[in-house]
């Protein structure tokens, strides 16, 4: 079935109206095309530079040159190809980012209908200037912000821009912008404001800026920094004191640059893209789509979730809930648009007797309806509204009481003349002619309007009780609707004189309900230490009604919530103390979000619409709905939600607590062994070691232990704690709450047990180097293992793998003689194989025992 809509009148129009073709030019000269313009590219090599400079990446720029110096040209290309991956991806993602404005033009009409030259014509939405007559139709997209100057039962839906769920209906005199829809009737305007002046313009004026880092990248930068002068201060150290003891500058300077490399945790980068990546592919599959890879490990830091109301708190869908009637009240399951639903009473289903006043009104109610049901395309699809979502509600509604079709009601009783619903009126009212030749008159709108007694023909005491029920329905944040009627000899009066003497047949209670896994979803992030606060444009009722049913605050007065004209009469009120926000617009969404993140909070923030555009931008992480959302949305969003469902969001925040957990167990793995590293080698001529390691050695030992065996922790599975923790404090360093402490702790462990087996191994006349080589590898590789936060997990067998692997490689440095002579080392037997063992067991050892010495908070 379709819409009635068409049958609103006709409206007129001046043969002069309009403007001619060459004004039409000359207009378009000065004002330019009705077009947001994208903001103008940056240059490739800029881009290139920009990720560049990243401290971190400097330093391994340093340590590739430092490889080429001493003739280590495979570890040279693998540095180097670590800088390319990481400086290609990161370019992508600046490009895709800046999409999102560019999105604005793509949402435009593609045409509109206006008047040139006194005649209707479609043209280019983009020549649409100033000036322009439009014409409006069921459907259309408005083309300009505009001015109307005749409307007839207009309705336009402007949820993109405003939030607010409900179509509103507009008169000649009023404003309609661009990029709003018309649901309903026909209407004149005259665009005022095209382009960067129209509101898309504004939006994107909003939009427009680059993405701040993310507490990552800060993190790392800030690392990279620390790493670059303590690995130049020690390099300089250890040159020093070979000099001291007299060992030739040209040994001592190939030795130091090998430390350099080793110091450096090259393969971060990799690991950290590894993680993310990895990370993105498994929110993917869980229906979460990452547009830039540092998002994954922001959701971890995530402490305050914004979210918007329609579609993501709520269904997205009007409801019939709740029918009062004179004889009694009924409550109507189901979701959705689609027939499925009983009426109940108190949780029993409704006796033929009492359910047939509710039928009367919600036949009443489907007869004096304009919209229309569409059938699901296939059996997974849902039913969808045509026009007023409001009145499809109402006939999906009667079709779950079990009502004839409307179809069929609207065949048996014909509409023969009808009073459009109108905004100072607040009701409509149609006549239909009955079978036996008499007239039903039906009537439906806002009860101060219905409940009138130039209205009804009903005792005071019964309007006061409909009075007292609407009251309390509305309290309840729904949309309630009084529906009246009567049966009329026929007479050829216009429908608005027969609207008198109706009888009251109730109210329905109309609301856009609570997804069931909303209360649940904000329950979770509650548990994970995250602040969920609500940002709609819809009424504060119905925002105040929907944050208690789904736990945003607690049952308390109205009150507690902030609108968006009050936000505009008091600029100075602390933003951060509010839970839930009605009527705002996209600038103080903006706001919103910039309060929590001057007060140091990581912001994640919901939304589908235009207006939500510039606050996911704005945002550390943009969360958009990806079936029901804009491309404004979507472009500008880190991530997009396919399912539209918010319980993604968690998975998604436990997602980026389990990938930030992989990097900074990584970092006390690589930082650790870098650091045992240099005290051997500081420490070991102390301990009659002259030179412990040469240069290939420690290269070697770099490569295994770095290599696949540290980009194998980037996929370690969440720990079991993971979102029971409060999340990490927006400023806290990358190694800080115990994380350092654990590292030096395991740099000693390995530093120590290194240096024993190579001392006891000089002691038995052994080849103490290749053990020491040998220990200090294994030891490492032992700690690799003795971090996980799942010991036995078969989840990621990737990890055991390299170890083993490495192992192997380790032991062919021994024994093969190619490598032999490449690294200058010899068979250690089954004493120095022991010994090596034993130094990795006890460095395993001390990172288990680690994992419960300090706070849960710190564990990696």
């Amino acid at each position: 079935m379709t819409s009635r809509a068409t049958d609103a009148p006709p409206l007129p129009i001046r043969e002069e109206a309009g403007l001619s073709g060459a004004e039409a030019e000359r207009r378009l000269a000065r004002y330019g095309r009705n077009e947001v313009a994208p903001p103008r590219p940056t240059p490739l090599h800029q881009r290139v530079l920009g990720q560049l400079r990243d401290p971190l990446i400097m330093v391994l720029l340093g340590a590739a040159l430092l490889t080429i110096a001493i003739g280590d040209h495979p570890d040279a290309v693998v540095i180097a190809l670590v800088v390319v991956v990481n400086t290609t991806v990161g370019v992508a993602q600046e490009i895709r980012a800046d999409r999102a404005v560019a999105a604005l033009s793509a949402l435009s009409a593609p045409h509109a209908r206006v008047l040139r030259d006194g005649a209707p014509d479609d043209v280019p939405t983009a020549l649409v200037v100033p000036g322009d007559t439009l014409l409006l139709g069921e459907g259309d997209i408005v083309a300009a912000d505009a001015e109307l100057t005749d409307a007839s039962a207009l309705l336009t839906d402007e949820s993109m821009l405003t939030g607010e769920s409900e179509p509103v209906a507009r008169t000649a005199g009023e404003r309609v912008s661009a990029g709003t829809v018309v649901v309903r009737g026909r209407g004149v305007a005259t665009a005022t404001a095209t382009g960067p002046a129209s509101t898309f313009g504004r939006i994107a004026a909003l939009l427009d800026g680059g993405h701040e880092p993310t507490p990552l990248q800060r993190r790392l930068a800030s690392l990279g920094r620390v790493l670059a002068a303590a690995t130049l201060a020690l390099c300089v150290l250890f040159f020093a004191l070979g000099l001291v003891h007299g060992l030739p500058a040209g040994t001592m300077a190939v030795t130091a640059i090998s430390l350099a490399v080793a110091a450096v945790p090259e393969s971060l980068p990799a690991v950290v893209t590894l993680a993310l990546a990895l990370g993105a592919r498994r929110m993917a599959a869980r229906s979460a789509l990452v547009r830039r890879l540092p998002a994954v490990e922001t959701l971890g830091s995530v402490s305050v979730l914004a979210t918007d109301k329609t579609g993501t708190l709520t269904e997205g869908r009007m409801v019939v809930q709740h029918v009062w009637t004179p004889e009694g009240s009924a409550d109507i399951s189901g979701t959705g648009y689609g027939p499925d639903g009983r009426l109940l009473r108190d949780g029993r289903p409704l006796t033929p007797a009492e359910a047939r006043p509710v039928r009367e009104l919600l036949m009443a109610a489907s007869l004096c309806n304009d919209a229309g049901l569409r059938p699901p395309p296939d059996e997974a699809g849902d039913w969808t509204p045509v026009g007023d979502p409001m009145e499809a509600a109402l006939l999906s509604s009667a079709a779950k009481a079990q009502c004839p079709p409307p179809a069929e009601l609207r065949q048996l009783c014909p509409r023969t003349a009808e009073a459009p619903f109108d905004p100072l009126r607040k009701r409509m009212t149609t006549l239909h002619h009955l079978p036996d030749g008499n007239v039903l008159v039906c009537l439906k709108g806002a009860p101060e309007s219905v409940l009138d007694t130039t209205v009804l023909d009903a005792e005071p005491g019964l309007l006061d009780e409909a009075r007292r029920q609407a009251d309390t329905l509305a309290r309840r944040g729904f949309r309630v609707l009084a529906v009246a009627g009567a049966e009329r000899l026929w007479q050829p009066l216009p429908a608005g004189r027969a609207e008198h003497g109706l009888r009251l047949l109730g109210l329905a209670a109309i609301s856009d309900p609570p997804k069931p896994t909303a209360a649940a979803t904000l329950a979770a992030c509650r548990a994970a230490g995250i602040t969920p606060i609500m940002i709609t444009g819809d009424h504060p009722a119905t925002a105040h009604a929907i944050a208690v049913r789904t736990g945003v605050v607690e049952d308390g007065p109205a009150g507690t919530v902030l609108t968006g004209p009050e936000l505009a009469a008091a600029p100075d009120t602390d933003l951060t103390a509010v839970r839930v926000f009605a009527r705002t617009d996209p600038q103080q969404k903006l706001d919103i979000v910039r309060a929590w993140r001057a007060r140091g909070a990581v912001t994640a923030m919901t939304g589908d619409g235009v207006n939500d555009g510039p606050a996911l931008r704005q945002a550390d992480i943009g969360v958009a709905m990806g079936a029901r959302g804009t491309e404004v949305a979507r472009q500008a969003a880190d991530l997009v939600l396919t399912d539209d469902e918010l319980s993604t969001v968690v998975t998604a925040v436990e997602e980026g607590r389990r990938v930030y957990d992989n990097i900074r167990r990584f970092l006390v793995y690589a930082l650790a062994g870098g650091t045992a590293e240099i005290t051997v080698m500081l420490a070991g001529p102390l301990l009659g070691l002259p030179l412990p390691l040469r240069a290939g050695q420690i290269l070697w030992i770099n490569l295994l232990t770095h290599g696949l065996t540290g980009v194998a922790m980037g996929a370690e599975p969440a720990a079991p704690d993971a979102m029971r923790r409060p999340p990490r404090p927006p400023g806290q360093h990358i190694l800080a709450a115990g994380v350092w402490q654990r590292l030096l702790v395991l740099a000693a462990t390995v530093t120590a047990v290194s240096l024993l087996a190579g001392t006891t191994a000089r002691a038995l006349g052994l080849p103490w180097q290749s053990v020491l080589f040998l220990a200090l590898l294994a030891s490492q590789l032992g700690v690799a293992l003795g971090l996980r936060a799942r010991l036995l997990t078969t989840a990621n067998p990737f990890l055991p793998a390299s170890v083993a692997a490495s192992a192997l490689l380790a032991t062919a440095a021994l024994y093969l003689p190619v490598l032999q002579s490449l690294l200058d080392t010899e068979p250690v037997g089954p004493s120095g194989t022991c010994l090596a063992a034993a130094a990795a067991l006890a460095a395993f050892v001390t990172a288990r025992l680690l994992r419960g010495a300090f706070h849960r908070k710190a564990r990696p």
